[in-house]
């Protein structure tokens, strides 16, 4: 498998439908954190300051979004109704994206990192 380099890469291997999705979510993580720079990290599309603070990913049926084990706890009411782990969210592509709560998360994220 080739090694993906940028963000624009990742986002150009899928479909129309998830390139969008994909572009929203990149956007609404940028407003969230403009400091942060985009790098591709495991595979995935990722924004770091100091350190990484979210991933975020495309599959099947759900985008999968991780902003780490605090992340997560931090949000764990408002993600009750979502799939996730200690460090990973499904948000299913049949609902729309929480991007509200995706910019909380990653601006919960920025402070952290800002520790």
């Amino acid at each position: 498998m080739e090694k993906i380099g940028t963000i624009d890469e990742y986002i150009s291997r899928f479909d129309r439908d998830r390139r969008i999705i994909l572009e929203k979510v990149r956007e609404t993580v940028r407003n969230a954190a403009p400091e942060a720079t985009e790098t591709i990290s495991y595979g995935m599309p990722a924004f770091k300051l100091k350190k990484i603070l979210v991933y975020f990913a495309a599959y099947r049926n759900h985008i999968g979004f991780y902003p780490t084990a605090t992340g997560i706890e931090a949000f764990k009411r408002e993600l009750s109704g979502y799939k996730h782990s200690k460090g990973a969210i499904r948000f299913p592509l049949d609902k729309p994206l929480p991007y509200d709560l995706i910019e909380k998360i990653v601006k919960y994220r920025v402070k952290e990192a800002g520790k």
